[in-house]
């Protein structure tokens, strides 16, 4: 009994896949939370410690390394991460001439 299942290739983001409001932007927030994540697990940090270096509360730490962002803003993000001892660079450049708008996405480096 062999049952074929119907696979769709990705778009590469996830919110845009399923219809989310905002894909980018909340991509763009989901990489930065996750580099945030990875900054305080190899810093070896408590949820404590690292709220008092950003300067919230622990429940909003706690928040934030669960994926839950809708109170956090890109801008918010990258000011923990500047706080966590990371440098942020913007990069502007034009989009291939097979795409009509511009993405944005979060590069991380060693």
């Amino acid at each position: 009994m062999n049952k074929k299942i119907a696979v769709e290739e990705g778009s590469g983001n996830v919110f845009a896949d399923i219809g989310l409001p905002d894909p980018e932007e909340r991509l763009a927030k989901a990489d930065l939370a996750i580099r945030i994540s990875e900054t305080i697990r190899a810093r070896r940090l408590t949820q404590t410690r690292a709220a008092h270096i950003l300067k919230i509360d622990q429940p909003k730490i706690s928040r934030l390394l669960r994926g839950q962002l809708s109170g956090f803003s890109t801008e918010r993000l990258m000011h923990f991460l500047t706080l966590l001892g990371r440098d942020i660079e913007i990069t502007v450049k034009r989009a291939p001439r097979s795409r009509r708008h511009g993405h944005v996405r979060v590069v991380a480096t060693a």
